[in-house]
């Protein structure tokens, strides 16, 4: 905004997109084509949505020559702000716009993913809301399939909504090479060379789950997707079998009591 101040109101609104997309803070931001921008279709319901919308949407496609005073610029300036970022969460679903955001995230211009085992993995923006103030943007990494906060503040006051829920995932469904090879690398503490007590609680009993969940799937007769080795199938079938044994005998027994208190009763 600083950088205009001097300039002239025509330089200033013949630019407007290319300051917006060139300012510190807005590097996520891909720029929308004009001609998207002036299908009244694309903007549909966005009118209630924005203050000054008519002023806001002739700033951002350079025809806005209204005389105002430094505050109601700085409104309609606001507005348009908002508006554009509406519009590019509508915008980065299209053909045009993935490819753009596409080129982006090839040169992980937003940002690469701290966890160490994906190995600097580029990151994809998104939204937990489509709908405006509500969450600010977060950093998707396909690797481990999770989420972190942009390491900038100027980045983490973007609204998230901007990018909206589902970009990240069309991404991939229409560019499917793109889908990187999950990560199931996990850092294992150890002292002098040995787990640490809690992790290896920790991982014996996500084994106990994922062996419990096995059964009840094959019960159900249900395929668990799960690869499984002859050995382990026996372990389980075993496992199986003294479950069901034990259950036999403990009905056995408790029938046995109940014949035997009926009988001295009698």
């Amino acid at each position: 905004m600083e950088d205009f101040n001097s300039e002239t109101d025509s330089d200033y609104t013949s630019y407007w997109r290319d300051w917006f997309i060139s300012s510190r803070g807005n590097e996520y931001f891909c720029e929308i084509d004009e001609e998207y921008l002036t299908d009244r279709f694309n903007l549909t319901g966005l009118n209630t949505e924005v203050q000054y919308y008519q002023y806001a949407l002739d700033l951002v496609t350079d025809v806005f020559d209204l005389d105002c005073d430094d505050e109601m610029r700085e409104t309609i300036e606001k507005s348009a702000r908002h508006l554009y970022g509406l519009v590019h969460a509508r915008y980065i679903v299209t053909t045009r716009g993935l490819a753009k955001m596409l080129e982006k995230y090839k040169k992980a211009d937003f940002g690469k993913c701290p966890r160490v085992m994906c190995k600097s993995h580029p990151l994809l923006p998104m939204g937990q809301s489509d709908n405006p103030n509500v969450k600010a943007v977060k950093l998707y990494c396909a690797k481990c399939e999770d989420i972190y906060n942009p390491k900038s503040s100027r980045h983490a006051s973007i609204d998230g909504a901007y990018f909206g829920t589902s970009f990240h995932n069309i991404i991939f469904q229409v560019y499917p090479a793109l889908i990187p090879t999950k990560s199931y690398d996990r850092y294992v503490p150890r002292i002098y060379g040995f787990k640490v007590h809690a992790p290896a609680t920790l991982i014996r009993w996500q084994h106990t789950e994922r062996d419990e969940m096995r059964r009840r799937l094959r019960k159900l007769e249900i395929d668990s997707g799960f690869k499984e080795d002859e050995g382990e199938m026996d372990e389980v079938d075993s496992e199986e079998e003294e479950e069901e044994e034990d259950v036999e005998i403990e009905e056995g027994g408790i029938r046995g009591m109940e014949i035997g208190a009926l009988n001295n009763h009698g």
